[in-house]
């Protein structure tokens, strides 16, 4: 029998009724949502320490300091009032008249959509707390995009949703993924979003946040997530705002040097028609939940193992449910009025041609070309060698459907399609599924089809199947 899940009344309640957990309210931007659900649960003076809002930026800035650009809703305002109130908490109650209490503060920062409707509005919520009254604090942190068109609704989504977090941080810290999951409890991704989240501290010490991050894409509550080579969890908005983007979409199991050759010539190219620099360029190895999917439910190990050697690389991964590539760039731009490149290969590139996946689509494949080739966008094009006849596909000889030939001449013919050139000719008889096989069955030689130092990691680690060969000395 299925448990039924709790109301945000219940949950208050159930807080309030447990005489251990004990600690404070910080709320910025849209009312005291949250507590307000505690004091209405009854029993709230077991519970509550304090409760304020500090509305007024000279207030708020007198208690937690000055922010960069004024900007305050932020990650670093967040976690700067979580940390503020704990210490405040330890200082002015004394752990000898409380023993057994566990302190915690819950806080957010938002900004509601605004009265023109032109930002929908968005925000951080997070707590900072106990598991046991003897152990350090940990952090779950979390940033949401509201969905709804009126304040108030999304005030109260809001309330709920802190609610969710608070119980879910103290009754499912043993299951993170339920946690997670918990968070929607009276909610649904119709009304908010969650594009990242972070946990840390002592109960989380085991907790992978890429594979956190992960959850939030394979539940649908959002379309991507994106963790940087060290495996950090970044909030796309951060990362992507006003920058020129850069991708280079595969299954990436394992990176081959096709892989590599196509990115670092598809680049260049890309840098130099559009006069791009590192500082304000992104670069991103994008990995679709479909194609994780590929062999069944997702494999975390495999997934794991994937992210890890990109990381290795000092790639930064975005992790998506975007199986077309017009969603991809259409996401990107909601970001961005910068440049966008995409290096693919010349299967990818008639997929992209391929009518059959827009049937779904109102406006079929002109509306996802409408989406896909924006004013800023262009494919890099690596070339294809059939393994059989020895030919060479390029843009330039490309069989596509019969009615899509002169839509095809436009984009090549206004360059929205360019083959990449100086790539290496050696690398184009390189498949990663061989080379998979090869890594099970130890057979020679797909060592020096991988970048360098992937090798050694892959059998170090027993990555994808690999197996140091035994032999019997008797």
């Amino acid at each position: 029998m299925i448990k039924p899940k709790l109301t945000p009344k219940q949950k208050a309640l159930a807080i309030n009724l447990d005489s251990s957990i004990y600690g404070t309210f910080a709320e910025i931007g849209a009312g005291q949502e949250t507590v307000r659900h505690f004091f209405r649960a009854g029993g709230a003076s077991q519970t509550i320490a304090k409760a304020m809002s500090a509305y007024d930026k000279d207030f708020s800035d007198a208690i937690y300091g000055k922010e960069i650009k004024n900007r305050y809703v932020t990650q670093n305002r967040l976690r700067k009032m979580l940390r503020y109130e704990v210490a405040l908490i330890e200082e002015r109650i004394p752990r000898e008249k409380n023993p057994g209490k566990k302190f915690f503060s819950y806080a957010n920062t938002v900004t509601t959509i605004n009265f023109d409707k032109t930002s929908k509005g968005h925000g951080w919520v997070g707590i900072r707390y106990q598991n046991n009254p003897d152990e350090d604090f940990n952090e779950i942190v979390i940033h949401v995009k509201f969905k709804e068109t009126n304040a108030t609704l999304q005030q109260e989504t809001l309330g709920s949703l802190g609610v969710n977090l608070i119980y879910g941080a103290f009754f499912y810290i043993d299951n993170p993924r339920l946690l997670i999951e918990s968070l929607y409890d009276d909610l649904s991704t119709d009304r908010l979003e969650i594009d990242m989240i972070d946990f840390s501290g002592p109960a989380f010490k085991f907790v992978d946040n890429r594979l956190m991050s992960l959850q939030l894409v394979k539940m649908g509550m959002t379309d991507a997530v994106i963790f940087n080579s060290e495996g950090n969890n970044m909030l796309p908005a951060d990362i992507l705002y006003k920058k020129n983007i850069f991708a280079v979409r595969g299954s990436f199991r394992p990176v081959t040097c096709v892989n590599i050759d196509m990115f670092e010539h598809g680049l260049k190219m890309f840098n130099q028609d559009n006069a791009c620099y590192k500082e304000n360029t992104q670069i991103l190895f994008e990995i679709t939940i479909s194609n994780l999917r590929a062999s069944g439910d997702i494999d975390e190990r495999d997934f794991l193992d994937r992210v890890d050697i990109l990381g290795k690389l000092g790639y930064t991964v975005m992790i998506s449910n975007f199986s077309e590539y017009y969603r991809m760039v259409d996401y990107f731009s909601t970001f961005t009025n910068q440049h966008i490149g995409v290096a693919m290969g010349v299967n990818n590139l008639l997929d992209v041609f391929d009518e059959e996946y827009y049937k779904n689509l109102p406006g079929g494949i002109l509306e996802a070309f409408g989406k896909f080739f924006k004013k800023d966008m262009r494919v890099y094009l690596y070339p294809y060698k059939d393994p059989e006849t020895g030919d060479l596909l390029t843009s330039e000889n490309l069989k596509v459907h019969d009615n899509l030939k002169e839509l095809y001449k436009y984009f090549k013919l206004n360059k929205r399609i360019v083959d990449i050139e100086n790539y290496n000719p050696k690398f184009l008889g390189i498949y990663s599924r061989e080379i998979l096989k090869k890594i099970v069955t130890q057979d020679s030689g797909w060592e020096e089809e991988l970048p360098a130092g992937i090798p050694e990691m892959i059998k170090d680690r027993q990555m994808f199947g690999y197996k140091e060969l035994s032999f019997d000395v008797n």
